[in-house]
């Protein structure tokens, strides 16, 4: 499949690395892809690996029409950002970097507009990750199917309506991924707690979880009803079930993920300040 747009990445990490890869695999030819990368180890590497044009130094090196996609980490945008050269709204940008807003990014950018904000997870590195999209009135909808394109490359995308539910998103699919990898965890402490081996009780807990998700994902019913069905009246589930309600896991649980969130939103203060 051709796709017909160019691609430059300013930043070549692990993020960079996978959005380059799933781009290639779904139509882009190489030579429609380029990098802008300081450190020379990861340079080479991207240039090998993936056969792209990489420059050392962001400063001249943007072309007018090219989509452009900040990969930096949120402390280094605010640099990356004015020594673009991106300017008079002749290229797209997209923002992966968490807490940076559009105000922000606008006016590091000498007031450019056409931005997108968008919050991928870690699952993108292997083609399975969830990234939430927004996009202000001034992009067009070829500019935010683009922007689709290349972040669907690395799995699912949703366009959120409003910029500060992106803070939201941070906390539930950001985030998220720490949560489920916190949960495997204590699902298997928990059955080496109950007599089981290490190894036995990691394959358990992990394939569960991996199953239960393809599960969920493939069902047309709700997690809820999901959760039902597998509950059955004075059975082993519902004890565990009990117990958690018991505890008011829910509501603890909502009260991390609003913390998550605020913290989101409070680095992207920071940063603005910064």
């Amino acid at each position: 499949m051709n796709i017909a747009m160019n691609v430059v990445f300013i930043g070549g990490g692990n993020m960079a690395d996978a959005l380059i890869g799933g781009l290639l695999k779904s139509g882009l030819a190489p030579a429609q892809v380029r990098a802008v990368e300081v450190d020379g180890a990861a340079r080479r590497r991207l240039s090998d690996k993936y056969r792209i044009e990489c420059a050392a130094d962001v400063r001249g090196t943007i072309r007018a029409g090219e989509v452009v996609v900040f990969a930096v980490k949120p402390q280094q945008m605010k640099e990356a950002a004015r020594f673009s050269g991106v300017k008079d709204n002749a290229n797209l940008v997209i923002s992966i970097a968490a807490g940076i807003t559009l105000a922000s990014l606008s006016r590091w950018l000498g007031g450019h507009a056409k931005i997108v904000r968008t919050m991928p997870n870690t699952p993108a590195l292997i083609g399975a990750g969830m990234t939430g999209l927004y996009a202000p009135p001034g992009v067009s909808e070829a500019e935010k199917k683009q922007a689709e394109t290349i972040l669907g490359a690395v799995g699912a995308t949703v366009w959120i309506p409003d910029e500060s539910l992106l803070d939201a998103v941070t906390a539930v699919s950001g985030s998220g991924p720490a949560y489920v990898f916190w949960f495997i965890e204590q699902l298997a402490s928990a059955g080496e707690a109950l007599g089981l081996d290490p190894a036995t009780s990691k394959k358990l807990a992990m394939e569960t979880v991996l199953g239960a998700a393809r599960l969920a994902a493939q069902s047309p019913d709700s997690p809820a009803t999901l959760r039902e069905r597998v509950t059955s009246k004075g059975g082993t589930t519902e004890a565990a079930l009990k117990a958690f309600e018991e505890q008011k896991l829910a509501e603890r649980f909502l009260r991390a993920l609003e913390a998550a969130r605020d913290r989101g939103a409070e680095l992207g203060r920071q940063l603005d300040r910064d």
